[in-house]
């Protein structure tokens, strides 16, 4: 794997966002979910799509804090504009656990 310089990851901007709704995606080509997050005053709320449905419900992410890159542009998936990358560890194909702090931090700061 290629290394990058602490300048590269610098420009990643990751924060904290809490999901206010989590809805089922049947348009999506692998199982997913859209997820709506809310980063706080200064970014606001942002979709995303999330393909972790093997370990978790909708009804059980409402609320749930989460990590995400703020600033890559809009991807459209099926009829949906995903605005950010909710991050994960991958396990295998579907096999997605959630990267989230362990206490309550505020919406949007900023990992570094």
């Amino acid at each position: 794997m290629d290394q990058i310089s602490y300048d590269d990851f610098a420009k990643i901007d990751i924060r904290v966002g809490r999901i206010v709704q989590a809805d089922e995606f049947p348009q999506a080509r692998k199982p997913a979910y859209k997820l709506r997050i809310d980063f706080g005053p200064e970014i606001g709320v942002k979709n995303s799509s999330a393909q972790i449905t093997k370990y978790y419900d909708t009804a059980d992410l409402v609320g749930k804090l989460v990590l995400a890159v703020v600033n890559f542009p809009p991807r459209q998936i099926a009829n949906f504009f995903s605005e950010v990358l909710t991050l994960g560890v991958v396990l295998g194909d579907g096999d997605i656990v959630l990267v989230h702090p362990e206490r309550e931090v505020p919406l949007g700061s900023r990992i570094g």
